[in-house]
């Protein structure tokens, strides 16, 4: 994939979003499907994404071609340049709906695993009464993703806070200056779908699948988190096609 066409489609995005509204009569959406690909893990070969709404909750699901969360960037012992494995469903639906300040970027949400850091310091994943060494199991966050040439031509990041900024932030924001929440929803994989639930409000939104690869920055200061590898797109084109009412 190239990173500054998928960087460029999220500006473009970015640009055009609008809070969505209206009431919701339709619960399920239709699946996005998305053939197989070659030379990709298959973990990462996105099949299927799909969404779902139940009273105050959207569960967002992703079917791959092989177990999904069976590949897990290898423990370094450094946060420096610490890999991030994610699945991502980028939003139609503008960063305030997660608490972040209106207009930042593009809102996504993401399951992901990242053995070198823990940026959930509010919960006990693994339930062994330390809260800070639960990074490479599968866990949530919501982010805002845009275009960041410090992290390459036309590539993205996690956008960063810049020392000073006082944005709005969620109650969960782990406390990185970065807009990244941890809400603490658990992700769950079973078989080839890795699937998460989280409460939002009644309303249109419409959603995409990718599958990608972050890395910490070497020198761990802005940018922060990088995106350096987009495995697959469901859309081929982060059209965000999917559709839920």
């Amino acid at each position: 994939m190239k990173l500054a066409y998928f960087a460029a489609v999220l500006a473009a995005l970015a640009a055009g979003q609008a809070a969505q509204a209206g009431g919701s009569h339709a619960f399920h959406s239709e699946p996005l499907l998305s053939e197989a690909k070659d030379g990709i893990a298959p973990d990462t070969d996105i099949r299927s994404v799909q969404a779902s709404r139940s009273g105050g909750h959207v569960t967002f699901r992703m079917e791959t071609g092989g177990t999904a969360g069976s590949t897990v960037p290898p423990a370094t012992g450094s946060l420096g340049g610490a890999g991030v494995q994610a699945y991502v469903w980028p939003l139609s639906l503008d960063p305030s709906a997660a608490g972040f300040e209106a207009g930042s970027g593009t809102l996504a949400l993401v399951a992901t695993a990242h053995p070198d850091f823990d940026d959930t310091p509010l919960f006990d994943e693994n339930g062994d009464g330390d809260l800070a060494n639960d990074g490479a199991g599968w866990h949530s966050h919501w982010v805002v993703l845009t275009p960041n040439d410090g992290c390459g031509d036309g590539m993205l990041s996690v956008k960063d806070i810049p020392e000073g900024a006082a944005p709005a932030l969620p109650a969960t924001w782990p406390g990185l200056p970065l807009y990244i929440d941890s809400p603490g929803y658990s992700p769950v994989l079973n078989g080839k779908e890795v699937s998460l639930t989280v409460p939002l409000a009644a309303g249109a939104l419409a959603f995409d699948g990718v599958t990608a690869g972050l890395e910490v920055n070497a020198n761990i200061h802005a940018p922060l988190l990088c995106v350096t590898d987009v495995f697959d797109i469901a859309s081929g084109d982060l059209s965000l096609p999917g559709k839920l009412e």
